[in-house]
């Protein structure tokens, strides 16, 4: 367990989760679903692309969902070895950037880093903190949230599509709505669902394309190296560049390096 994590370590819910994807997947191959008529015709290799991509989605949400984000770490010696003024302020040993403590965790954060509440520690390149994983959203996992939501949204879709083929709409009957009830349920859930992931997707990629996270996009008024920067993005490298650094990129990036020199006294 990662030092400052809750104790139930969000089990719960990515059992909610696990349970919710397979329990579908099954209801859609119990229906009379292209998958179900598939299978009795002996075409397996759709169904079994289905069922691989769905077990892709879960895979990928465990590896976002209990992966590091990026904490910011620091040594108890060094923590124990600052002074009171030390621990006010402070600057980057390669910039004159002015970096800060944290007030919670007293650790020196990067610039773009952000202290989160729910799991006790500093993240670089802060994005969010998202319930759906149980997770912080930072410089290490983000690309991989991207592709999870991308395969999850590929899953919802093909999902959308197969349970509209068992729901076989004749007018209305008791009967017919008894029958098709489990089916109709997760056709409203996954239509939900997909209208999320879309949302979630698309505004995700935007701010990439801009190289902005959702904290600062939400709280930009309220960040020093940002309210106080003449420039509105001193990140931006253009679209291709940011794509390229957040999909390509190997290593934490120093973002002081791309801060401009003459607001470096106001970070």
């Amino acid at each position: 367990m990662r030092p400052g994590a809750p104790a139930g370590g969000g089990w719960a819910v990515r059992a909610a989760q696990t349970g919710l994807s397979w329990g579908v997947t099954v209801g859609l191959f119990l229906h009379n679903t292209d998958l179900r008529r598939q299978l009795e015709r002996g075409e397996l290799l759709q169904p079994l692309l289905f069922t691989l991509l769905v077990l892709c989605s879960v895979v990928l949400y465990f590896v976002v969902s209990l992966m590091n984000p990026g904490y910011v770490e620091q040594s108890e010696d060094e923590k124990d070895s600052m002074t009171g003024e030390e621990k006010a302020e402070t600057f980057s040993q390669d910039h004159s950037v002015r970096l800060r403590r944290c007030g919670y965790c007293m650790v020196k954060q990067p610039l773009r880093a952000k202290h989160c509440q729910a799991c006790q520690q500093c993240v670089r390149r802060y994005d969010h903190h998202c319930p759906w994983i149980e997770n912080c959203i930072g410089e290490r996992n983000h690309p991989l949230f991207i592709l999870y939501l991308g395969v999850q949204l590929a899953v919802l879709l093909w999902a959308l599509q197969l349970a509209w083929s068992g729901l076989n709409f004749q007018p209305f009957s008791w009967v017919w709505f008894q029958c098709h009830l489990l089916l109709l349920l997760s056709f409203l859930l996954l239509l939900v669902c997909t209208v999320v992931a879309t949302l979630l997707l698309g505004s995700h990629l935007y701010l990439i394309s801009c190289n902005t996270t959702t904290w600062e996009f939400i709280s930009r008024h309220r960040i020093s190296y940002l309210k106080h920067c003449k420039v509105e993005n001193p990140f931006d490298q253009g679209v291709l560049l940011n794509l390229w650094r957040f999909f390509c990129a190997c290593r934490l990036v120093a973002w002081e390096k791309l801060y401009p020199p003459e607001e470096s006294e106001l970070v």
